[in-house]
């Protein structure tokens, strides 16, 4: 396998990493020189993604035997986050771990841990606002790109599509749905697409695509930006209206997701549904406690490609690693190198 490299700044000087090898400035990766004391806040507990890369971080803390404080969980609320990332700067860790569900009201948090000298790695958004040491995501302007595509040449260039977006004062259901939007425009003008915010809720969703179903029965796609949140909402929908037709069957919907939760490979395989983009649960995990780890030890990384196939790039306030997100379909969809098609316990 050809290598590739992450650079840290060593010292004044530029250390390469061989692949496979994320060995410490200056030390060893045993459990004496890994000891750092990290804070972690939970995003959220309301979607299997979420529950997968909390299972995936407390086996990787296992295993790296950090030194983690007590895990905070924020639940998707703004407030209960803005406390929690308080409450875990008090204990003065040297790096925190989080996921701001609110990407535009970072700034007095990070400011803080800023002032405080402790580091912030945000994992899949990216706070508009604040310093952040890395951020842990994956391209999420090419997952509403890819399900356009995938849409597009299932749909033959025309026909109706409902996107179920995510909260749009998110980066993420931002970047998803701008992209979504910019693509169809470009590629696929006869497609129109009919956009349905939902903050990313699975009851709203749901009523939302019950409306749509209502004025628009003749539907031919749907992309969904969270399967973890919306893909049983919107399979509960199309089954209760008799439209749950398998793929490849005369009225099938076509449905592209993402989030590349073990329901939706499931849901690929029966022909419920027809791709999803593999967030990667058990990188998120990892990448994150590396960075809290590198940064607790004093390590600074350059933009440029990783020994772990993604890339580095700059932020106006940070650095952010885009890890790789491969699109699922009926032809990889068993392929052992996805997340899902591991077990998590």
């Amino acid at each position: 396998m050809k290598s590739r490299t992450i650079r840290t700044t060593c010292s004044g000087g530029i250390v390469v990493l061989l692949a496979g090898c994320l060995t410490a400035c200056g030390g060893s990766d045993g459990p004496s020189s890994s000891r750092r004391q990290i804070g972690i806040d939970i995003p959220r507990t309301d979607s299997d993604f979420w529950k997968a890369y909390a299972t995936y971080l407390q086996r990787e803390i296992d295993d790296r035997q950090l030194d983690v404080l007590p895990l905070t969980h924020s639940n998707g609320d703004e407030a209960k986050f803005t406390a929690n990332i308080q409450s875990l700067q008090s204990r003065n860790p040297k790096s925190i771990v989080m996921a701001p569900q609110n990407t535009v009201t970072t700034d007095v948090t990070l400011s803080g841990l800023f002032a405080a000298n402790i580091n912030a790695i945000s994992v899949d958004t990216e706070p508009e606002h604040g310093n952040v040491y890395m951020v842990v995501r994956t391209d999420n302007k090419a997952y509403g790109t890819k399900a356009c595509q995938f849409l597009g040449k299932q749909l033959g260039g025309k026909g109706k599509v409902a996107e179920l977006q995510g909260a749009l004062n998110s980066v993420n259901g931002y970047d998803r749905s701008e992209a979504f939007s910019t693509c169809v425009k470009r590629n696929f003008p006869k497609i129109q697409v009919i956009e349905l915010p939902t903050d990313w809720k699975g009851d709203v969703a749901a009523a939302k695509l019950q409306a749509t179903l209502a004025t628009h029965p003749d539907l031919n796609g749907i992309y969904l930006q969270a399967g973890g949140v919306f893909l049983q909402p919107t399979l509960d929908v199309l089954r209760q209206k008799g439209l749950l037709k398998p793929a490849g069957q005369p009225g099938h919907i076509t449905i592209v997701s993402n989030d590349g939760i073990p329901t939706e490979l499931a849901a690929i395989r029966e022909g419920q549904i027809d791709a999803t983009v593999s967030q990667p649960a058990d990188l998120y995990a990892k990448y994150a406690l590396f960075y809290a780890q590198a940064a607790a030890e004093g390590r600074t990384f350059q933009p440029g490609p990783t020994d772990h196939q993604s890339t580095i790039i700059s932020l106006p306030n940070g650095l952010e690693d885009q890890l790789p997100a491969p699109l699922v379909t009926k032809e990889n969809v068993d392929d052992k190198s996805l997340w899902a098609n591991q077990t998590t316990g």
